[in-house]
């Protein structure tokens, strides 16, 4: 028979309960997940030993599907690494569903997901094509991240294959380029510091819009980026500082580089870490 299109009645978007959360067991700093895509209830043609045609549903597609996405961008950009795409994934996703209802996080509870449910939100292909700004990262960063988290000097040369010496003092894992902020012990204030590369038109500028975390106060500097034929890549710091007087769980916000078209947003979660907790064997 003809082919035909069957389209149901939408549903609203939610993260499900067996998706994995964060925030990061291994290393805390580094939000997870990434990104969140479509991957329940998609249904696959299959063919019966006893032949025939049937349907199945299997586990969660969002891998493939983002991989796809990835594919599409990678011949779309030959040049952009790895962590660029990434970038461009995380900074252009929905926060809401693609109709603007809230996205919700099934589970024990059911809430409003936040980063630790779906990471930089829902994947939007169209715009990731064309992000503005991305959080790259090379070789010189991975090595970084290494001595950051302790690897011994021999261990990272024999990885790169070439010796390399770690900087004294250690760098601080808070600046690796990712296309998030994550502090998972803030006592005081710290300061970070991020790196944009403008793969949008040459001539750009772009405002900060921040929306902090509850009970934190965020400091972006400088508060405009400007690039140009001759500057296309642009630092900036961000000093975060906390108003709670002990010790709270995570709460999240949002930093975003807009030049009115487009909005490069990443996720910010803090968690103030004030008191020692002290236990006795009473």
């Amino acid at each position: 028979m003809p082919s035909q299109t069957l389209v149901g009645q939408p549903v609203s978007t939610k993260v499900a309960t067996f998706s994995s959360r964060g925030p990061n067991s291994i290393s805390p700093a580094i939000l997870k997940p990434d990104i969140s895509a479509p991957g329940v209830n998609i249904l696959a043609a299959t063919s019966p030993d006893d032949g025939g045609f049937a349907m199945k549903s299997g586990t969660s597609m969002a891998t493939p599907v983002v991989s796809g996405i990835v594919a599409l961008l990678r011949g779309l950009h030959p040049d952009w690494s790895p962590a660029a795409i990434r970038s461009a994934l995380v900074t252009t996703a929905w926060k809401t569903d693609p109709s603007g209802e809230p996205i919700f996080a099934d589970g024990s509870n059911r809430k409003l997901a936040d980063p630790f449910d779906y990471g930089g939100g829902l994947v939007n292909p169209e715009k990731a094509t064309d992000p503005g700004l991305v959080y790259d990262m090379g070789t010189s960063d991975y090595i970084l991240y290494m001595c950051s988290a302790g690897y011994a000097d021999s261990s990272i040369s024999q990885l790169i294959g070439k010796p390399t010496s770690c900087p004294n003092p250690k760098p601080s894992i808070l600046d690796l380029n990712l296309p998030s902020i994550t502090i998972p012990n803030l006592r005081d204030e710290v300061t970070l510091t991020r790196t944009v590369t403008n793969v949008g038109p040459r001539d750009s500028v772009y405002k900060v819009v921040m929306e902090p975390p509850s009970g934190v106060r965020v400091d972006v500097n400088p508060k405009t980026l400007v690039f140009n034929s001759e500057t296309k890549r642009v630092s900036f710091t961000v000093r975060v500082t906390t108003a709670h007087k002990v010790n709270s769980g995570f709460y999240f916000g949002r930093l975003t580089w807009t030049d009115s078209v487009r909005e490069v947003t990443i996720p910010v979660s803090v968690r103030t870490q004030i008191l020692q907790r002290y236990y006795d064997d009473n």
